[in-house]
């Protein structure tokens, strides 16, 4: 099993855990990630009882910041699906929002390991209201793109069947298509659970363009080394994510033998996906300080 099939089973049997899916779809999804009925019977029972002994951490659902603000009341701009030329002249999809004026930068979206959803697309166009134009890209696109799965579970599946080199290629590749549309403007990258760690990976591609990151939540690649990257990176955390952030202490140290710019927030009573607000992890007060915190690391590292 590859590291990022080991990370996907792993959030599977999480969300079991947490009550998040019922058993049978959990098993359906473990299946699909190559899991046996018997080694996947036995990781959720693990899971759900190494749950059961954890200590209760604080839950207050708010990090400071102004409870009960939903991330996705500021002004959206729509997206619009498109297609360009990845490496080898693959056909990549995305979803791309325009800054109303001339955009003060440009980010590359990363979603999580359900594919490319509303809810991502709605972050794409909400950073181009805000005055970035976004591109949010669908690494399901060799496959058909996420939509023509069918369904989460088949996504999920299908993104632990790619080698990770292939996701580095199209994510460099959405680097040109936002460098092409948003000419002379600084590069950032965002992503989510799954796609926090392909932006971790994409600091360590050390692509030259790439002035910002910010990694919500991401699991660190084994061995991940920034030694020449040029990116200020913003890596965000939640205090009950016990499983990603025990990755958080060599992301640091990484960070640091790399000099670059850096913080790692962790905020207060937020799990993980504390920031999708169409999930059950969703905190109000944690996703609206992190938004706040993500726009200003962008305004100052990509004007």
């Amino acid at each position: 099993m590859t590291e990022l099939q080991r990370y996907l089973v792993e959030e599977v049997a999480t969300d079991h855990a947490d009550g998040l899916i019922p058993r049978r779809d959990a098993l359906r999804r473990l299946a699909l990630l190559g899991l046996g009925a018997t080694a996947a019977a036995a990781l959720l029972t693990a899971c759900s009882e190494t749950k059961r002994k954890a200590p209760v951490a604080a839950t207050g659902g708010d990090a400071g910041g102004s409870p009960g603000v939903v991330p996705s009341s500021d002004a959206a701009v729509a997206t619009a699906a498109i297609t360009f030329v990845g490496a080898e002249g693959r056909t990549l999809q995305g979803a791309f929002a325009a800054a109303a004026a001339a955009p003060r930068g440009a980010v590359l979206v990363i979603h999580e390991n359900r594919g490319l959803t509303d809810h991502i697309r709605n972050v794409a166009g909400r950073f181009a209201g805000a005055g970035w134009s976004a591109l949010a890209i669908d690494l399901l696109s060799e496959e058909g793109g996420t939509a023509a799965l069918g369904d989460s579970a088949n996504a999920t599946a299908a993104l632990g069947k790619v080698a990770p080199e292939r996701f580095v290629a199209d994510m460099r590749a959405g680097l040109d298509e936002l460098a092409r549309r948003a000419p002379g403007k600084k590069l950032g990258a965002i992503g989510f659970c799954f796609g926090g760690g392909m932006v971790w990976r994409l600091v360590a591609a050390k692509d030259p363009r790439l002035a910002a990151a910010a990694p919500f939540y991401g699991p660190l690649p084994e061995g991940a080394d920034f030694t020449g990257s040029k990116a200020a990176v913003l890596g965000v955390y939640g205090e009950l994510d016990t499983r990603v952030n025990a990755s958080r202490d060599a992301a640091r140290a990484a960070l640091e033998k790399a000099a670059l710019p850096h913080e790692l927030v962790t905020y207060p009573g937020a799990d993980h996906a504390f920031f999708n607000d169409t999930g059950q992890r969703y905190n109000a007060g944690a996703a609206a300080e992190a938004w706040a915190k993500v726009s200003a690391w962008f305004a100052t590292h990509l004007g």
